[in-house]
């Protein structure tokens, strides 16, 4: 049985290489511009799942991705990490010295930025997805431009790489969550990490409070993120993701907080990603 997935970008992008590894060869993927449409596609039942990313190790949390799946209550049901390798490719027969413009993500573009140093005469443009100027490259057969993106997508468009892992930072892995719209779909046996949100009364020590009830329950806080919450200014709610060995453990910690919290909710309780 097919499963459809929507991703922010094209085939060859990292969030197909992802929904790939995830969901298996049975796979159905709904290409998207930008993440409000992947969000829109699950809503509206045109996919069944969203591969979204949400951090970097090198920039950090993708914070607009959690404020879309927070305010559309979609359901982390899973987690994927990849390692991103950036590589520098081009049409056939194509060499550096030919080079004039590379295109790219923002973020492609800020991680590869030493490699450039060594290349000041090509220009750094900016574009909306890493797979998307690699697949206009191809179909335009433009040539003395080149596009940073995955070696799937040089494979797939039939371009050269003209350098291989050009990420100034060799340790880049980027953390995708793969959202649903309903949730409950991993048994408790499984579950043995969770995705939180809570908001705090403006009272000191209230959130280490709630630190020491996730120590005192044997929880491994992996991640915490503050947003501001923008009807209340200077209130913050924060984001966190605990891992842990005793579901009864993290339940307790669960009801704990909930009431220690003006607001609580639950973002997805799933199974961690072992790399």
């Amino acid at each position: 049985m097919e499963v459809k997935v929507a991703i922010q970008g094209k085939r060859g992008s990292f969030h197909h290489i992802v929904a790939q590894h995830y969901f298996g060869p049975h796979l159905l993927l709904v290409p998207c511009k930008v993440f409000d449409t992947t969000v829109r596609a699950v809503i509206d039942g045109d996919a069944d799942f969203a591969v979204m990313a949400i951090e970097n190790s090198i920039a950090g949390s993708i914070i607009p991705n959690y404020a879309l799946i927070d305010q559309n209550d979609l359901k982390i049901v899973g987690e994927y990490g990849l390692s991103i390798d950036h590589n520098f490719m081009a049409l056939p027969g194509q060499i550096i010295e030919n080079i004039k413009e590379v295109h790219s993500h923002p973020m492609a573009l800020l991680q590869c930025k030493n490699f450039f140093q060594d290349y000041p005469n090509i220009i750094m443009v900016e574009s909306e997805d890493t797979a998307e100027e690699a697949f206009r490259i191809s179909k335009e057969q433009i040539k003395g431009i080149a596009a940073i993106a995955s070696e799937e997508a040089s494979k797939i468009y039939n371009l050269n790489i003209l350098a291989n892992s050009i990420q100034t930072i060799k340790n880049n892995i980027t953390r995708f969550v793969i959202v649903e719209k309903n949730g409950n779909l991993v048994p408790e046996d499984k579950i043995n990490k969770a995705s939180l949100k809570f908001t705090l009364d403006h009272q000191r020590g209230s959130l280490a409070a709630v630190l020491n009830v996730m120590s005192d329950c044997q929880l491994n806080l992996t991640k915490i993120q503050s947003l501001p919450v923008i009807e209340t200014p200077g209130k913050y709610a924060f984001f966190v993701d605990v891992t842990f060995d005793d579901f009864t453990n993290y339940e307790k910690a669960r009801k704990l907080i909930a009431i220690m919290a003006s607001k609580f909710k639950i973002l997805g309780e799933y199974t961690q990603h072992q790399k």
